[in-house]
């Protein structure tokens, strides 16, 4: 099946590189790119951007790096980051940025996987990492460190961005028409980009995007949202996550649209108090994370004051719920609706930095309900998507016109969504990634003879298109019961309780489920000073019979919600987060399973006992 109206024309024959070049003639004075890091928080017109993407381009050829290459980054968002990868683009080179989090050893497998002649670092904290496999690098002949500071005295082989801008500028000022060449050289069907998957079941896969599957998504995205040119966003998450990348590089290029980086995700609440931003990106952590801080702070205004905002949310969520459900709003409600949204919730909104949305999304993982609603009780209505990095993000979306809670939406522009005898999802059309980077340089197609990739992912389509995910086909709990369990499911209704940050549902193999629980160490001393509770620290708090009590409620609300095969049965609190640093979760915050199986084997098996 396919919705919405095609957008193919529109992308026939455009590239990322010919979009840019649109934007610094057409909005050359517009702002493009802001620093929220940098002193006085610089900003770089469309035309400035264009500039020193050329100046890099030649610096980077300087260097050698030529058709065909890969270029990694490690780096947070920032101007720098986003400029030199396109610099690299348009030698149809393939930049590609490496999560911050990856240990050496992953390091070393990416880097010798792509065979990057050159490597972008931010400073010394990246620098430590790489250092210990640099000599293990055959492949590797330059690396280019943003920070000055960081480059090693007497090691050839590093350069400093402000140095490859200065030789880059004498080549560009020298020959001011080779970068025009560079852009009208650049081909739809040529690799724009390459990004790792999380490799939460084996070696990570190097997935290598065209420009013609960038521009398709923008110009979809811009349809499906009916989304105005020119758009405010913030750059938080990683640019080696596929739906930042696509929404703060190549989609604000499509509508040359603003920019603002900021190089701490944790930042990020400060940050939309002072953006206000028009559209905004968020993987479902944060999101709970905002709801669990707003209720914390419900708890301690005024109680006359608190119920009105609990009323007033209430209020909203009723008419969410009814357009939800495709019936209209009664006037009288909508009446009282918009009036006390108008009083009581735009300044809350204000407030936060959400009084601009147009539009805002989550993915990577399904947000639960309970957020979405209380959310949409502010005013502020998530739509959520489903997508991978090889379907160059979103191939799913809600939209406002047509979005339908517990859904991922409908396929978007000239995309077709289909699902397989076993369950799995397919996806066809111009989304569809080139494929995977093979270790010669080679990409290996990873579709069928009739053009459909298996994404992996389980679902249904209901008779309106509307597509709902169930859980990961490789991830599947089968019981020794022989029953067939979707874990995600159970670890989204249990992380639907403020306390709880993490889960892991258990039973492959086993009589019955079980699950591993991580109280959330940011929401649990709010709770418990609002409960009276003397806070010390997580683990002390972990063992008091009021905290234990309240995740008896929560897993109790989410086995009410499920069949009694899914049902937990048993499970151990746990007060240690999972980070990628620790192992338990990839970058994305996908659950490493059989990393957490093998940590917790003591504990799980003590849950059988």
């Amino acid at each position: 099946m396919t919705t919405q109206t095609s957008v193919t024309d529109r992308t026939q024959g455009q590239t990322i590189a010919k979009l840019l070049r649109r934007d610094a003639e057409e909005y050359g004075d517009l702002p493009a790119l802001t620093s929220l890091d940098a002193e006085g928080e610089p900003t770089l017109t469309w035309s400035e951007v264009r500039h020193e993407v050329a100046v890099l381009s030649h610096g980077l050829a300087g260097l050698g790096l030529a058709r065909g290459d890969r270029m990694l980054i490690m780096a947070p968002s920032s101007p720098d980051h986003i400029l030199v990868d396109l610099a690299a683009m348009h030698l149809r080179a393939i930049p590609c940025t490496a999560y911050a989090t990856l240990s050496p050893d992953q390091i070393r497998y990416v880097a010798r996987h792509s065979g990057a002649p050159v490597v972008v670092l931010q400073g010394t904290n990246e620098l430590k990492r790489w250092e210990q496999v640099l000599d293990d690098l055959p492949a590797l002949r330059h690396v280019v460190m943003i920070d000055s500071g960081a480059v090693p005295p007497g090691d050839d082989r590093f350069v400093s961005l402000a140095d490859l801008r200065r030789r880059g500028a004498e080549s560009h000022a020298a020959d001011p028409a080779a970068f025009e060449r560079m852009t009208d050289a650049v081909q739809p069907g040529d690799p724009l980009s390459m990004i790792y998957t999380s490799g939460t079941t084996g070696d990570p896969k190097g997935v290598v995007l065209t420009h013609a599957n960038a521009v398709h998504e923008s110009y979809a995205l811009q349809a499906l949202h009916d989304m105005a040119m020119h758009l405010t966003n913030i750059a938080y998450l990683p640019l080696a996550h596929i739906a930042e990348r696509e929404i703060s590089i190549y989609l604000p290029i499509a509508i040359a649209g603003h920019v603002h980086t900021l190089a701490d995700p944790t930042a990020i609440a400060a940050a939309l108090g002072r953006v206000h931003p028009q559209g905004f990106f968020g993987v479902p952590r944060v999101w709970e994370k905002m709801v669990a801080g707003l209720k914390n702070m419900l708890a301690n205004v005024p109680e006359d004051r608190r119920a009105a905002l609990l009323a007033a949310n209430d209020l909203l969520q009723q008419g969410y719920k009814l357009r939800n459900a495709g019936q209209e709003v009664p006037p009288d409600l909508a009446e009282k609706i918009a009036e006390t949204d108008r009083t009581v919730l735009a300044p809350i909104r204000q407030l936060l930095g959400l009084d601009r949305l147009l539009f805002c999304s989550s993915g990577a993982a399904a947000l639960p309900l309970e957020v979405l609603h209380f959310l949409a009780g502010l005013g502020v209505e998530i739509h959520e998507v489903w997508g991978l990095s090889e379907t160059t993000g979103a191939v799913t979306a809600n939209c406002a016109a047509a979005f339908r809670a517990g859904t991922v939406g409908r396929p978007v522009a000239d995309t077709e969504v289909k699902v397989a005898e076993d369950g799995e999802l397919l996806v066809r059309g111009p989304l569809v990634f080139a494929g995977y980077l093979r270790e010669d340089g080679s990409i290996e197609p990873a579709v069928d003879a009739e053009g459909w990739y298996a994404t992996g992912d389980i679902g249904s389509i209901d008779d309106d298109g509307f597509v709902t995910i169930t859980d990961r086909k490789k991830e599947l709990i089968i019981t020794s019961g022989g029953k067939n369990i979707a874990p995600t499911r159970i670890e989204g209704l249990l992380k639907e309780h403020p306390l709880i940050g993490q889960a892991v549902a258990i039973g492959n193999d086993r009589p019955y489920v079980t699950a591993l629980i991580v109280l959330d160490d940011e929401i649990l001393p709010g709770w418990a000073t609002a409960q009276g509770i003397e806070f010390t620290d997580v683990s002390a708090l972990a063992g008091h019979p009021a905290v234990r009590d309240e995740i008896d409620r929560a897993v109790e609300s989410a086995n009410s919600r499920l069949a009694r095969v899914e049902q937990i049965k048993r499970f151990e609190l746990l007060t240690k987060p999972w980070t990628p640093e620790s192992g338990e979760v990839t970058p994305t915050l996908k659950l490493k399973r059989r990393v957490i199986g093998e940590r917790y084997a003591p504990q799980i098996s003590a849950l059988y006992a």
